[in-house]
């Protein structure tokens, strides 16, 4: 399975990739202001969608890391925060309302309205250090550890394969939404 380890994180690593560049791309020349623009009422602004996505590429490789190095695969939902995240070192530089936990997942119009002016470098920044931090979980992998469980709170059980897609899937999708913003804000 060597081979195929090696040719599946390599497809990985290159998606992530894609998605690093496109970040970086959505936030060129961006102001705090352009950031917070919300194209609707309900609509979700690229700060946030960067933050969001980012949050979750951390979040999840963080768990996923956890459970690779030997750790129980989490059986119940919890607002805990997987050891190994990037976020405790950049959360600071955000100061966010939220608790330390929060993804972005199942915020409310209000919490974004509080999320505050934040430079493209900042978030650029963040992402940047998640995605060494994601090279680096796919780097490290072993030959039998894509098909490992990761987590148990799903049916069936998600392995590392499937969760490293998901956070890929996750993660392009909340790009292409950033990408469409921007195009409305700058026309």
């Amino acid at each position: 399975m060597g081979t195929d380890r090696k040719w599946a994180t390599e497809i990985l690593a290159d998606g992530f990739e894609r998605v690093r560049e496109g970040v970086e791309h959505v936030l060129l020349g961006l102001s705090p202001e352009h950031l917070l623009q919300r194209p609707g009422p309900h609509a979700n602004h690229i700060a946030w969608l960067v933050w969001h996505l980012t949050r979750v590429e951390d979040d999840h490789i963080a768990a996923l890391a956890h459970v690779l190095e030997g750790n129980d695969p989490p059986a119940s939902r919890t607002r805990e925060v997987p050891p190994g995240q990037v976020w405790a070192e950049w959360r600071d530089q955000f100061a966010l309302p939220f608790g330390e936990w929060a993804t972005g997942y199942g915020q409310s119009d209000a919490e974004l309205d509080a999320f505050p002016p934040t430079a493209a470098e900042t978030l650029r920044g963040y992402h940047e250090a998640t995605h060494a931090r994601t090279l680096a979980v796919l780097d490290s992998l072993g030959d039998d550890d894509l098909g490992r469980v990761v987590d148990l709170r799903w049916n069936p059980p998600v392995t590392a394969a499937v969760r490293l897609m998901s956070i890929l899937n996750d993660t392009t999708q909340h790009l292409g939404q950033a990408s469409y913003v921007r195009g409305l804000i700058l026309g």
